[in-house]
């Protein structure tokens, strides 16, 4: 596919979330906007949704940082997983589309919520892709807020251990958590180092970049280690007022922040 046409798609995509938030009155707009592209090319290029002779999807996705579903059900619903009207009821009391993904969702392939346990998850299913002998690689999308989190790092050793280079991670770098500046909170400088160490191929893009995503991608598949891909975000892009703003992590847009919303998206 183009990269216009995904870049296309992408803002569809924004469009939808900010409408799933604003409609719900909650959620978490910053970091479903900042990891907006990373979803559009694994889902609408890179990814392989076929199914295995056990009627698997050969490839599989972690969303660790799990509060950021609303890009998840959107992308979802992009690829006919979730029908697009349904979206409307993201967060509702009587919806199946809660607040953290469930793998009760079509599509879904892990329930997940509780920060640092995806990664963990993700070294489980390629363990055991290498372990039956099945094609595939899984994908997994950490927050850089989340990877304070120690069980990160047990699962960056386990995951060295057993050569897991069917695993490939991104990191949503977008500098920001609830409480603020990640240098602020809990500093998790020197993160291409960090992973290094920890006996992964890194690589970093630009995460807003779908073509850059992609070549990531591409360049993840004669590793013969753990992929992380640093992909260096903006919190709330596409978005003028909630870009680089920690306080649009977990807030609603109103009626009027809404329809400016929107129209720098259409």
């Amino acid at each position: 596919m183009e990269i216009e046409e995904l870049n296309k798609i992408a803002k569809g995509i924004r469009r939808d979330i900010v409408e799933m938030v604003h409609e719900a009155k909650s959620g978490h707009p910053g970091g479903a906007l900042s990891c907006t592209d990373i979803l559009v090319a694994l889902y609408h290029e890179k990814m392989n949704l076929g199914l295995d002779e056990n009627g698997n999807r050969i490839d599989k996705f972690v969303l660790s940082k799990g509060h950021a579903s609303a890009v998840y059900y959107a992308v979802l619903s992009s690829k006919g997983f979730i029908p697009h009207e349904d979206l409307k009821t993201f967060r509702k009391i009587d919806s199946y589309l809660e607040g953290h993904p469930s793998n009760k969702i079509n599509g879904v392939d892990v329930s997940s919520g509780s920060l640092g346990q995806g990664l963990s998850v993700a070294n489980g299913m390629a363990l055991a892709k290498k372990i039956d002998n099945k094609e595939g690689v899984v994908y997994c999308l950490l927050g850089d807020g989340e990877i304070e989190e120690g069980q990160i790092w047990e699962a960056c050793m386990t995951a060295n251990k057993y050569k897991l280079n069917n695993l490939v991670a991104f990191l949503d770098y977008n500098g920001l958590q609830i409480d603020g500046n990640i240098k602020d909170v809990k500093s998790v400088d020197k993160i291409h180092e960090k992973f290094e160490a920890f006996g992964w191929y890194v690589q970093e893009c630009d995460g807003n970049d779908i073509e850059q995503i992609c070549e990531a991608i591409d360049n993840t598949k004669n590793s013969t280690k753990p992929n992380i891909i640093i992909a260096h975000t903006i919190k709330g892009k596409g978005v003028s007022f909630m870009e680089n703003m920690v306080g649009w992590h977990g807030k609603a847009p109103n009626d009027e922040e809404y329809e400016k919303a929107i129209s720098e998206l259409s």
